[in-house]
């Protein structure tokens, strides 16, 4: 029996295994690589390996794959009131014919999932802004992660948007609040090996950051952020690994969790990239818990 999946504009980019483990939850990254080895797994009919980046509308077919033993994930559909479609509305920092620009807020997932319910991309898609297409996903925010956030039109602006992102021509600046007084020169780059695991694999990759601290005191620095690369959760690991974590965070954390620190004090502040020759800048202002928490620490904007 043979299966086919077509891929869409949101996995463009994504390698063939990751894409895989994905959609089949308990299937092992072992029998995975096995199948792509030996063919019954192919990408637009041909033997590929674990490695090959997908692209939109390549076709996956899976030969004699064991999928009775695989439970494919369904992301849940979250039905938005009209309440929670203009709540959302009223947080548009541009809106144009081919993409808008949202100040995301904390506590929201850009996209369902089997843990996440509430999310922008079924909300928007209720929304009258997308009634005549549907909104395309085209990089990542964290939930508990606020600020600037991209969402697509139609499909030619996300291939375009998905490339850019995927080239580093998109410039993101993110402004965070840390435990304790960091130490190292206030401007520069942070560049370390983050770890991360895909099921016991471990797998080291090259990060790397420029910084500017905004300013500091003893207990709290207030910093921003530039990513070169994209790694997952690349500031939080390496501001962890500084021994000055986010506060609010409460997976990479350097020091005990408060109860009143329990919102994510990172920001998405600024988004820059050029389409067309045309230079596009947009800056979201801070959420209050952030603003509020400065003040509380005494640290400037």
């Amino acid at each position: 029996m043979k299966k086919t999946i077509n891929v869409d504009i949101t996995y463009a980019g994504m390698r063939i295994d990751r894409f895989l483990r994905k959609h089949f939850e308990t299937s092992p990254q072992s029998l995975i690589e096995k199948s792509l080895r030996c063919g019954k797994i192919k990408l637009n009919k041909k033997k590929v390996k674990s490695s090959t980046k997908l692209q939109t509308n390549d076709l996956i077919e899976l030969h004699s794959f064991e999928i009775k033993k695989e439970i494919i994930i369904k992301k849940i559909k979250f039905n938005p009131s009209d309440t929670i479609i203009k709540e959302n509305e009223d947080f548009i920092i541009e809106n144009n014919d081919d993409f808008i620009v949202l100040n995301k807020q904390a506590g929201i997932s850009v996209q369902g999932g089997t843990k996440s319910k509430k999310n922008l991309i079924d909300i928007f898609s209720k929304s009258n802004i997308f009634k005549d297409d549907k909104p395309y996903s085209v990089h990542r925010l964290d939930k508990e992660t606020s600020g600037v956030f991209l969402i697509a039109k139609n499909r030619p602006t996300a291939q375009l948007l998905t490339t850019l992102f995927r080239l580093r021509k998109v410039y993101k600046t993110y402004i965070a609040i840390c435990h304790g007084e960091i130490t190292i020169k206030d401007k520069g780059s942070i560049k370390n090996n983050l770890i991360r695991y895909n099921e016991t694999k471990k797998i080291v990759e090259n990060a790397e950051t420029y910084y500017e601290i905004l300013d500091k005191n003893n207990n709290s620095t207030f910093i921003q952020l530039k990513p070169i690369t994209g790694r997952k959760h690349q500031l939080r690991k390496q501001l962890f690994n500084l021994g000055h974590s986010i506060i609010g965070d409460q997976k990479y954390n350097s020091y005990k969790v408060q109860k009143n620190n329990k919102k994510l004090m990172l920001h998405s502040y600024e988004i820059k990239f050029k389409i067309n020759k045309k230079k596009y800048t947009f800056r979201a202002t801070p959420p209050e818990h952030f603003r509020n928490m400065l003040k509380a620490k005494r640290l400037n904007f």
